[in-house]
């Protein structure tokens, strides 16, 4: 069997057994990189092959030697192209950029590497993670592996890409306002946006007003994501927000859960989608409820969550405009430029009713919580969009107000601070995949994790 076929954990197990060598599983993922990545453009900056394969020799002799080896040891990995990684450009898809090399690893890549993966390129994403589809005037787009002609989703689309078409068993990404969830669902894999402080991001920018942003993982199935977060995941003293159980808790094998009590939020009644978009999700929702689930239409309010998502994100991008000459942020992208004016034209007021109605928010989701184990709803309102269009400026014949608009189904959750996983739930009838995104209290990923296996094992079968 093609060993890119396998699953994470099953080829971390066949590397510790002996069944399989790290040169065969890295060998075996570049072969498939060399064929597929030249269509889809998933995979940006890549290192030398031999320099690669060198290291998985290296690999094999260390386990050889000492037995002791991490979670990921010889697992291939691309980290999204906004992580430092040492010797790779960090070029956040601009031509501002500085295209020399980063001396050292950020924290993600070094805790990759700690875990023994091989880092071999960076995956692409959109000009400073910038919007839900992935496209640059350095690296250019990035393609669906089910229709090359429609959009991966974003920011980290390089990441859902790479892993979907088998590139890649794991990968890494971002998410502000949907940039795991978003990719994974028209990717037909699984992303988890972890809570606040659950991957640890140290930031020079902010320790807590702006923090809307997290690191997480990807998979192709909800216990490689269990894998990845058990790597990423664990207390950093340099983030304040960080969470201090260790990665180790959220590792696999995840049981499955009896009797959920599942909110179906629908379209929450604050944005548009697609009706067949719904309608699978729907469908994907009863299947659960025969398979024993209760279920019930209910959701919480959330009227508040939007406003206080564009303002937090607009003094984020006033903060990355502040840092870049006027020259430079001319030569970024139009959405880029419009976020920063926008961030730019808000106020100390707009941020203190933001913060008020964060509390309103986390008060809703803990009464909503009280009665339901989670909430579903679609992950994304759309399905897969051609790579030619920026964004979606209607939904089933109604206009979008802005381009954040088409994406309210994931960035209205974010605000919440509850972690948020999308999983593969069916397909539209010209066979695109669609996404589930499941909702769970704060600082409840394990348990986020265990309900998301116990309905992939319900949608698989």
């Amino acid at each position: 069997m093609d060993l890119t076929a396998h699953t994470a954990a099953d080829l971390a197990e066949s590397i510790a057994s002996g069944e399989h060598s790290c040169r065969e599983v890295v060998d075996a993922h570049l072969d498939r990189i060399a064929v597929v990545n030249p269509e889809l453009n998933a995979i940006v900056s890549m290192r030398d092959r031999d320099d690669i394969l060198a290291e998985a020799d290296r690999h094999d002799r260390t386990q050889a030697e000492s037995g002791v080896i991490g979670p990921l040891h010889g697992l291939p990995m691309a980290v999204k192209d906004l992580q430092d990684v040492a010797g790779f450009p960090t070029r956040h898809g601009s031509v501002i950029t500085p295209t020399r090399p980063a001396r050292s690893d950020g924290l993600l890549a070094s805790r990759l590497r700690a875990a023994g993966a091989i880092i071999i390129g960076k995956t692409n994403t959109p000009e400073f993670g910038t919007g839900s589809h992935t496209f640059n005037e350095v690296f250019g787009v990035t393609r669906n592996p089910h229709d090359a002609t429609r959009s991966a989703g974003g920011s980290s689309g390089g990441a859902a890409a790479a892993l979907a078409s088998h590139m890649l068993p794991l990968a890494d990404g971002s998410d502000l306002g949907g940039s795991l969830r978003n990719p994974a669902a028209f990717c037909g894999v699984v992303g988890l946006r972890p809570g606040v402080g659950r991957v640890p991001s140290p930031s020079e920018i902010s320790t807590h007003v702006m923090v809307l942003g997290v690191e997480g993982p990807m998979g192709r199935n909800v216990q490689d994501v269990a894998l990845l977060l058990s790597v990423l995941a664990g207390p950093d003293p340099l983030d304040p927000l960080s969470r201090s159980e260790p990665g180790s808790s959220f590792a696999p094998p995840l049981s499955h859960r009896a009797g959920l009590r599942i909110g179906w939020g629908g379209d929450l009644g604050r944005f548009r989608c697609e009706p067949e978009l719904l309608a699978v999700c729907r469908a994907a929702v009863s299947r659960l409820a025969d398979a024993g689930h209760h279920v019930d239409e209910d959701h919480p309010d959330l009227g508040r969550s939007m406003d206080v998502f564009r303002v937090l994100r607009g003094i984020a991008y006033r903060s990355l405009g502040g840092a870049l000459p006027d020259d430079q942020l001319a030569r970024t992208k139009a959405t880029v430029r419009e976020n920063v004016e926008f961030g730019r034209g808000l106020g100390i007021d707009d941020l203190l009713r933001a913060e008020a109605s964060r509390v309103v928010i986390h008060r809703e989701m803990l009464h909503f919580f009280e009665t339901h184990d989670v909430l579903a709803m679609p992950t994304t309102q759309v399905r897969p969009f051609p790579v030619e269009v920026e964004f979606p400026t209607e939904i089933d014949g109604h206009e979008m107000a802005d381009y954040l608009e088409w994406m309210t189904s994931c960035c209205i959750i974010t605000p919440t601070g509850c972690p948020a996983i999308s999983i593969p739930c069916g397909t539209t009838s010209d066979g695109l995949p669609v996404g589930l995104q499941l909702v769970a209290p704060i600082g409840e990923e394990r348990r986020l994790l265990e309900i998301a296996a116990t309905a992939e094992a319900v949608f698989t079968t």
